[in-house]
């Protein structure tokens, strides 16, 4: 590959998880750079990241998913990498289908490709009750920005340079990936989905599960709202 790749993995106490997935990511894609994030783990993910010297980052205090994404792109950036890659730590990504966000963003179809699970319905497609809020939060993206992204919530998504750098100034602190969707619409960044099959959490537990999934819908749809009236469509994402 004549281009440069960075898979930004962020990690927050994926001591179950961590090593299986910088692993499968090596035999699947040798060809790609990584880096993990680790946003102040209390358990010992810091420790086994330094045990197998995989490149990290180590952050002084916790930036939660955000923070955490956007310290990747800012890295990505100052490195001049041709293409970001956003990989959960926790397993539910398979690097298999990295390729199948990457090209699309190579070839230039698009300034982001989001991992979707949702275009063939194949492989672990996660409980009713979130399917139900991911459908809802497609539906508010839809009518704020007339632009229907299915997998709203996929942390598997892969940008090019000029969308990366607009990420390394622009992100949303608390669970993102809805909000930087609408906000790569809304300036005018060309946004598109390929479908991959996605496993659930290999250990370890979600961040966002019971009660929490009332504040997260709640919050996310009133960011989004915002969004819409803050965020001009503009040609800004092409500067």
């Amino acid at each position: 590959m004549d281009k440069k790749v960075l898979v930004i993995i962020p990690c927050y106490n994926e001591e179950d998880n961590i090593v299986n997935t910088v692993e499968n990511l090596r035999a699947e894609c040798p060809e790609v750079d990584f880096l993990v994030v680790n946003d102040c783990s209390t358990d010992s993910s810091a420790e086994l990241l330094r045990k197998h010297h995989y490149p990290f980052l180590d952050l002084p205090v916790n930036l939660g998913i955000g923070g955490n994404v956007q310290c990747g792109y800012l890295y990505a950036v100052r490195n001049g990498y041709d293409v970001a890659v956003q990989m959960d730590g926790d397993g539910q990504h398979d690097p298999a289908y990295l390729m199948e966000i990457v090209q699309p963003v190579l070839d230039g179809e698009c300034d982001m490709c989001i991992g979707s699970r949702f275009v063939k319905k194949e492989g672990f497609q996660t409980s009713f009750m979130r399917r139900v809020g991911i459908r809802f939060l497609s539906g508010l993206i839809f009518l704020l920005s007339g632009h229907r992204v299915l997998d709203v919530t996929s942390g598997f998504r892969a940008t090019n340079a000029r969308m990366t750098a607009y990420f390394a100034r622009h992100y949303a602190i608390d669970y993102p990936e809805p909000e930087a969707a609408l906000a790569a619409i809304l300036a005018d960044f060309k946004v598109a989905e390929a479908p991959v099959i996605m496993r659930e959490r290999q250990g370890g537990v979600s961040s966002i599960h019971s009660f929490k999934s009332v504040y997260y819908m709640i919050k996310v749809s009133l960011a989004l709202i915002i969004d819409r009236l803050s965020i001009r469509k503009s040609k800004e994402g092409r500067a």
